[in-house]
């Protein structure tokens, strides 16, 4: 390393600080990744949520392109984890709408099924993905567990519906899908809910969990991949998130780790022996009987997804330089697959499409956030070919040419925009751009 990288290191290790110091667990409210999915039985299409709306890859990491959050239509309500099935399309239970592309995210739709309720979490059958089950949680109304088998496209409630009860997750046991667990709360119970038959019955499985003060939530987060019987929950209880497991299907719970940390989610080993956790700042790994340890990377903003033997996690480009890595070694090393600054422009779509129609003009302006090329290819993806000219004869005139591309449009807000501490955030995200673009030249 050259002098002034290494200056320019030292500078930055100290805009971090500084940036991270001043908001805490928030990473200076910097664009991040917050999520990771790979597309049942195409491991080589991965779709990453994020703070912008969402990147995606159909070449197994070698490009990626972002679909702005205005053509999802999802609002404030950004989906914690996606759902893409082997048939193409992309589901995600956002806690209001229950939101759906049907084309690899070109068009995005909500499901008018669930029109008056919020859909809060969904899941599905760990080898056929027709069968669905998503669960509702909006308070004055019925809410319950609800079954689909054609891939979404309708639904209908399991028994497990009554008015006061508030759900907020759904989860299918890997080795066996016929066992479901839901977890929410009821006039200030916290409850665990287990079915043996696919939803057909429900076993309530009331907690008090005496031994934390005052916990107000319980979120069931995984299944173990070898028992139906281990089931994983967090509580929130006092600013710490508490880890437990149960190995008799949900009837007691034993604490396994208390995190001092913002959880975002977990994976298990397929012999459901290595655990590992993602939270906004730091990435743990431990046997399942704990404790977990801090790992040096990710070092911020992870996410956890296991595929196989294959990890993936996402990170922050802003601390360590990738958004998203892989590793073969259980999170022992990490090989990137992508950070924020290489984003290759909008998703190509065909034109009609909400991406198509409202991304290009947004992503310049995300563009200069995140140090990325501003028009890799004119700010939209390349146009079809024209059509072949009519045959040239006295009575028809010359064909036409293909209509230009839009003209770059002017810098604005657009997606993307910082938040959180408004002021440290603003000067280390531009002092970070600046940073990107230099070197970006300099490796050009």
């Amino acid at each position: 390393m050259d002098s002034r990288n290494t200056v320019t290191g030292r500078v930055l290790a100290s805009l971090l600080a500084l940036g991270t110091a001043s908001a805490a667990h928030a990473h200076a409210g910097l664009p991040e990744t917050s999520n990771v999915t790979v597309r049942r039985g195409h491991p080589e299409d991965f779709f990453v949520g994020a703070t912008f709306g969402a990147v995606i890859s159909r070449d197994s990491g070698q490009s990626w392109r972002w679909i702005c959050p205005d053509a999802m239509g999802y609002g404030g309500w950004r989906p914690e984890s996606f759902l893409w099935r082997e048939a193409g399309d992309i589901i995600a239970a956002t806690g209001s709408a229950l939101l759906r592309s049907p084309d690899g995210g070109c068009s995005w739709n909500t499901h008018p099924y669930f029109k008056s309720n919020w859909v809060a979490g969904l899941a599905a059958h760990p080898t056929d993905d027709r069968i669905l089950y998503a669960v509702t949680g909006r308070t004055g109304l019925a809410n319950g567990v609800y079954r689909s088998g054609d891939g979404g496209e309708t639904w209908e409630p399991t028994p497990l519906l009554r008015v006061g009860l508030v759900l907020n997750t759904v989860r299918v046991s890997p080795v066996d899908p016929r066992r479901i667990y839901a977890s929410g709360e009821e006039a200030g119970r916290l409850l665990l809910f287990r079915s043996d038959d696919a939803g057909a019955t429900w076993t309530e499985l009331p907690h008090t969990l005496p031994g934390l003060l005052r916990p107000y939530d319980l979120v069931v987060t995984a299944v173990d991949p070898a028992s139906a019987d281990a089931v994983w929950v967090r509580v929130s209880a006092q600013g710490y998130t508490h880890l437990l497991r149960s190995d008799d299907g949900g009837r007691t719970l034993t604490q396994v780790h208390a995190l001092d940390d913002v959880f975002i989610n977990m994976e298990l080993s397929a012999d459901g022996t290595t655990v590992w956790v993602g939270t906004l700042n730091f990435f743990f790994r431990g046997p399942r009987a704990g404790p977990l340890e801090k790992q040096p990377l990710p070092t911020g903003n992870a996410c956890v997804l296991r595929t196989g033997s294959t990890l993936y996690a996402c990170g922050s480009t802003w601390l360590h330089d990738w958004a998203l890595a892989r590793s073969p070694d259980e999170g022992t090393t990490w090989e990137p697959l992508f950070t924020l600054y290489g984003i290759q422009g909008t998703q190509h779509c065909p034109a009609g499409t909400p991406v198509r129609s409202i991304c290009p003009a947004l992503w310049p302006s995300l563009a200069d956030q995140l140090g990325a090329e501003p028009y890799p290819d004119g700010g939209v993806e390349e146009p079809p070919p024209p059509p072949p000219p009519p045959p040239v004869d006295a009575g028809t005139p010359d064909a036409g040419t293909p209509e230009p591309a839009p003209s770059p449009p002017a810098k604005s807000g657009g997606c993307g925009a910082a938040s959180g501490n408004a002021a440290p955030a603003l000067v280390l995200l531009s002092t970070l751009t600046l940073w990107r673009r230099g070197r970006r030249r300099s490796d050009a």
